[in-house]
């Protein structure tokens, strides 16, 4: 097996024409995700500033079978990142000849994630369960058999938690009366200041996930050239910012899971748009981030948020899935049950599963 870097425009063709050789015969799988991989690996975006991304093929017996993209981000030291991994099953020692590249072009770094796109916030993981159904829009999907490739490395779990959302509604109904005596005001995003909010909800961001499993600082710039691509979707109401006394206390992220508009082969277009501002065929929602700030916890923060969700998705959508959330992350994880409990009545389970796969990176000498 031959590792090739990704030099010509050829070579970038034969890089994102891999998981449609891959998931051929696989009508689960969706395109959306493929969006971010172009916009880091073509760039120039504000995450070039401070990262390294550099595409690379995978050859077996003289023909393309499969790719990846070392990632080296100075804002999370030490690490390097092995992104966009797509491939064939039956690859011989693929991890081994990874590792090597890693190690010669990245000397200094002394670990090596595999599942790691760059940043938290642009994707991560790789699916181990469930893959008779398609992906959420802005969750992955790949092969059963990737598990293999990397089953000697340490693995981080993350899971979603799937609801109901008529149930969810009727138990936030149930603490209005304690959401009104909380000192806490929810607002949307304004679109028509969209960078300026955009630079509180990263600012959020980099306070409140401080710490979290691979998490790195984010620039508000960053979230805005994500943000951009999908503005004709993202509604106001999918960003909902709680506040205290004028000050920024804590957001909700959710959205409609646009991969069901779709299928195998599509990409999002303006056909796509016109339909869900139209009659809007999707029946599920991603809850997709819920951060409050250290100082504000306690305060009623958290159920405010989720009453505001609840007013937005009441009677528009049957499903509801939070995540992906990391096991390490014991809170999120323990919070997401007792409310999906509370307002079921069952002992919830994790919906769907993924990882991200971590070793040392021995320092060439």
């Amino acid at each position: 097996m031959r590792i090739v870097p990704v030099e010509t425009k050829r070579d970038r063709i034969l890089f994102y024409a891999v998981p449609e050789t891959i998931y051929r015969k696989q009508p689960q799988y969706r395109t959306t995700e493929e969006d971010i991989t172009r916009l880091l690996l073509e760039g120039p975006t504000v995450f070039h500033q401070h990262a390294t991304v550099i595409p690379y093929l995978l050859f077996q017996n003289g023909r393309v079978a499969g790719r990846f993209a070392l990632i080296q981000d100075r804002n999370l030291s030490g690490i390097v990142q092995v992104s966009f991994f797509e491939a064939e099953s039956g690859l011989i020692r693929p991890l081994e000849k990874i590792q090597e590249k890693a190690r010669a072009m990245f000397p200094d770094c002394g670990r090596m994630v595999v599942g790691l796109n760059g940043h938290i916030n642009y994707g991560a993981g790789f699916l181990t369960e469930r893959f008779d159904l398609p992906p959420l829009f802005g969750l992955p999907y790949t092969s059963d058999y990737y598990r293999d490739y990397f089953q000697d490395l340490k693995s981080h779990q993350m899971v979603t938690y799937r609801f109901p959302v008529g149930a969810f509604c009727g138990m936030l109904s149930d603490f209005a009366a304690r959401i009104r005596r909380h000192p806490v005001r929810v607002r949307m995003m304004n679109k028509k200041k969209l960078k300026e909010d955009l630079s509180v909800y990263t600012a959020l961001n980099n306070a409140c996930f401080e710490g979290h499993p691979f998490w790195a600082t984010r620039l508000p710039e960053e979230d805005f050239e994500l943000f951009h691509p999908f503005r004709f979707l993202i509604k106001e109401e999918n960003l909902l910012f709680a506040e205290i006394n004028g000050k920024p206390a804590g957001f909700l992220l959710w959205y409609p899971d646009f991969n069901q508009m779709l299928n195998s082969r599509q990409h999002l277009g303006i056909r796509h748009v016109l339909l869900y501002h139209g009659r809007n065929p999707i029946d599920t929602f991603r809850l997709t981030q819920i951060a409050v700030l250290p100082e504000y916890r306690r305060m009623g923060v958290e159920l405010a948020l989720y009453h505001a969700l609840s007013t937005r998705v009441r009677n528009r959508y049957a499903h509801g899935e939070g995540g992906f959330i990391f096991g390490q992350n014991v809170n999120s994880i323990l919070m997401s049950e007792r409310y999906i409990k509370r307002a079921t009545g069952i002992n919830p389970l994790p919906y769907r599963r993924f990882s991200v796969y971590e070793t040392a990176l021995p320092r060439v000498l």
